[in-house]
């Protein structure tokens, strides 16, 4: 069975698309610790981030730091935070999330967007890559 961000890269289920090539797609966590708070992942569906073959996971990161960017640029923060953990969903991914403080990338307070403010956001994000 495919997983989730399988199904959101097939175009089955719908999101708020920052950046994709033929190989990454980065799209907004519509369950966001901070505003802005962004998932990176490789569409080949892989569960385990580090089973990644290592030219992918360095694609990967290139990828995300490119989005880390722009999101930092967009975003009002001391800095962008990446975590990886794995747990929720099994299809490897990066999580950028807009750090003001250390509450922010600890996934227990979460931030709600209204689905104009989501569009509006992933807009700006992609306006600054």
């Amino acid at each position: 069975m495919s997983s989730i961000f399988t199904k959101i890269v097939n175009g089955e289920i719908p999101c708020y698309k920052i950046a994709e090539d033929e190989k990454y797609l980065a799209f907004l966590d519509v369950n966001p610790n901070a505003k802005g708070h962004t998932l990176c992942i490789p569409k080949q569906e892989i569960d385990k981030f580090f089973d990644i073959e290592d030219d992918l996971y360095l694609g990967l990161m290139a990828f995300s730091k490119k989005v880390a960017i722009a999101l930092e640029k967009t975003v009002p923060c001391l800095r962008i935070g990446m975590s990886v953990v794995g747990l929720e969903v099994p299809h490897a991914h990066v999580h950028l999330i807009p750090l003001n403080t250390m509450d922010d990338i600890r996934f227990q307070k979460k931030v709600v967007l209204s689905k104009e403010e989501f569009e509006a956001l992933a807009q700006d994000i992609k306006s600054n890559l």
